[in-house]
């Protein structure tokens, strides 16, 4: 790989870095009640915004296959999965704690290539996912208020089931986009969540309450900070689209290793410069989430088993 597809694969976990800190602050200072909802929506029906722009680029998009197009249907449907499993954790715990435990992707997806292909996992390989596995064992660990110790299955639980989501829509993405291309994947990627969303308004009482409720009792410059939000995703999403496709899936996901440590270094920046939006201390349990950053960074470093 190439500096400038290195440097090009780091784009997205950056800008996922920023949102990931962002929706901390929405959800613990303006989005209190029903803010998972509320997201959910937002970030539904804002995907809008990349369908005009894709358009322009690739008049060709409607003349996508429609069995592709129900991929990218499904695609768009395990985005939300996976957006909703990442928000129900972060509602909970802080965002480093969170984001440590997508680095189980590359693992969930080696597991499922030796499964369903029948693909070998070499010994490096598998010694790197138990580096990984030990990493998110290592966030799983906490304190209750009393002292004793806990485990967050909540977190652990939500947080597998986005990595299961995040592994398959990235391997279904790149097979739509080798034989489309990455803009009209993008399309009707955005296009299935933007309907998506409409269905969870129209259908979905509590989150429509919640959502109407955010728009009328929060201040402009909030939605403002929700729309800026959610065009950093957008535009993370068309990085790793392209990422996606000029190097492989694994390798992609790798890179991916990164987003802990620029979700680490921000809450730091946060914690020390902007007290007022911090999403977690800069001591709460540094340590042990370093320890862990290491663990699972090294991990899927080796599972591309470079050797």
């Amino acid at each position: 790989m190439t500096l400038l597809l290195f440097f090009g694969a780091l784009v997205a976990p950056f800008l996922y870095a920023i949102t990931n800190h962002v929706d901390k602050i929405l959800l613990q200072n303006y989005f209190k009640e029903g803010g998972v909802g509320t997201l959910i929506i937002f970030s539904s029906l804002l995907s809008f915004i990349a369908i005009p722009v894709v358009l322009f680029v690739d008049p060709t998009v409607l003349q996508t296959d429609w069995f592709n197009i129900a991929i990218l249907t499904v695609v768009g449907a395990m985005n939300l999965i996976l957006l909703w499993c990442y928000l129900q954790a972060l509602n909970a715990d802080e965002p480093t704690v969170v984001i440590i435990f997508y680095q189980l992707v590359p693992v969930l997806g080696l597991i499922l290539g030796y499964l369903v292909l029948g693909e070998m996992i070499t010994l490096m390989q598998g010694v790197a996912m138990a580096l990984i596995i030990v990493g998110a064992c290592i966030m799983t660990l906490a304190s209750d208020e009393d002292g004793k110790l806990t485990i967050r299955l909540r977190t652990l639980g939500y947080m597998v089931i986005a990595s299961l989501c995040w592994a398959g829509e990235s391997t279904l993405f790149k097979k739509v986009a080798l034989e489309e291309n990455v803009w009209r994947s993008f399309f009707w990627e955005s296009l299935s969540m933007v309907v998506i969303g409409i269905i969870l308004f129209l259908f979905v009482r509590r989150y429509r309450q919640s959502f109407l409720k955010a728009l009328k009792v929060n201040s402009k410059p909030i939605l403002g900070l929700n729309v800026f939000n959610e065009s950093v995703y957008i535009t993370g999403n068309m990085a790793a689209s392209f990422m996606v496709v000029l190097i492989p899936v694994a390798l992609n996901l790798l890179m991916n290793s990164f987003q802990p440590i620029f979700v680490f270094v921000i809450g730091l920046v946060l914690a020390w410069f902007i007290p007022n939006y911090a999403t977690e201390t800069a001591r709460s349990r540094w340590k042990q989430k370093l320890l862990a950053i290491v663990f699972t960074g090294l991990g899927a470093y080796f599972i591309g088993d470079w050797w």
